[in-house]
């Protein structure tokens, strides 16, 4: 792909934020594309915003589990950015039409209070630059289809990471907790939907320990130059399958004696 292409495709997919369209498999309208320019198109969507205005509160880690990265034919996560206009007060309700097809997945978040970055980060050093961790929601949506009508192909890893890696909402708990006070492979949640128990997962899904997680996020930046900053969210990743939330939908994430979230879709 050109850059001209890799702009085009941010253009598109903004639009798609903005009107609530989806467009058509990226991979399938240049299936000569690769990691590199998917993650390309991510930082021009990345560029853009900020030209508008918006703020970076942290990032995202996602295709932790081995599960996904088997369905996807992949053997490493991907990451995504955290816009301030993503974040979801606990409790609170999403406006009706805000997103497309959205759905939640369980994850433990990490709020840095000091810089993380480098090749060699390593699981101590994250814990060091780690104030405290958290319950927490991502909300998922899609500006690219899931499948294409025609040909039947489905989204690959690059069509999701050009899609800021799915990301869309934030929802922390109110709870807070130093980092080295739970073993956070054994962190996990129940999470209901509409007041039934529909998942249920352990933090060792995330890379057998979300720790290691954003040890990974740390060194993949430093090849592109970046830094985790101080004040920055990290959602380490999914140790559920995501949830679909159609209108309606009430969610309720139960971390026993880690915390609880809960987000609502008007």
């Amino acid at each position: 792909m050109t850059p001209d292409d890799h702009a085009r495709a941010a253009r598109d997919l903004l639009e798609a934020e903005r009107t609530g369209e989806q467009i058509g498999l990226l991979s399938l309208r240049h299936p000569e594309m690769g990691m590199d320019d998917a993650y390309a198109i991510q930082n021009a969507i990345y560029a853009q915003k900020l030209d508008e205005g918006r703020k970076v509160i942290g990032w995202k880690i996602g295709l932790t589990s081995k599960a996904m990265q088997s369905a996807l034919n992949i053997d490493i996560p991907d990451s995504g950015i955290l816009f301030d206009d993503m974040a979801f007060l606990n409790g609170s309700k999403v406006p009706a039409g805000r997103f497309i097809q959205p759905r939640i997945e369980a994850e433990i978040a990490f709020v840095m209070q000091s810089s993380l970055g480098g090749e060699d980060v390593s699981r101590e050093d994250v814990l060091a630059a780690t104030g405290h961790v958290a319950p927490a929601l991502e909300i998922l949506d899609t500006r690219i289809r899931r499948k294409d009508a025609v040909t039947g192909q489905t989204r690959t890893v690059h069509d999701t990471i050009s899609d800021n890696a799915a990301n869309a909402g934030i929802v922390l708990g109110n709870r807070r907790h130093l980092p080295d006070h739970f073993d956070l492979r054994w962190v996990g949640a129940m999470v209901f939907c509409n007041g039934e128990i529909e998942e249920t997962g352990l933090g060792a899904g995330v890379l057998n320990d979300p720790v290691e997680s954003v040890a990974w996020l740390a060194r993949r930046m430093a090849g592109y130059g970046q830094r985790i900053e101080p004040g920055h969210i990290v959602l380490s990743g999914s140790f559920i399958r995501p949830i679909e939330c159609p209108p309606g939908t009430e969610i309720h994430a139960d971390f026993g004696s880690f915390g609880a979230v809960d987000i609502n879709f008007a």
